[in-house]
């Protein structure tokens, strides 16, 4: 599966976090750091779902970039 990922930079750290897993977080110093740790956290997360027996949620949320002109 395949899930929208939303990487914010932060003053001195990048967050992460899965709009489709709700408290699926990471944080790290840098960005790759960062996205290694939410597929860590999107693959532990999915297993505690599984041995839960909790359904596992199908990716919907999807992401565009908006080119907006400053005045």
């Amino acid at each position: 599966m395949r899930y929208t990922v939303v990487i914010e930079q932060g003053p001195t750290s990048f967050g992460a976090y899965v709009p489709d897993l709700p408290g699926c977080v990471a944080a790290a110093e840098n960005r790759s750091e960062v996205i290694t740790l939410i597929q860590e956290a999107i693959e532990s997360h999915l297993e505690a779902l599984r041995e839960e027996g909790l359904p596992i949620p199908k990716p919907h949320s999807t992401f565009e970039s908006v080119e907006v002109a400053v005045i």
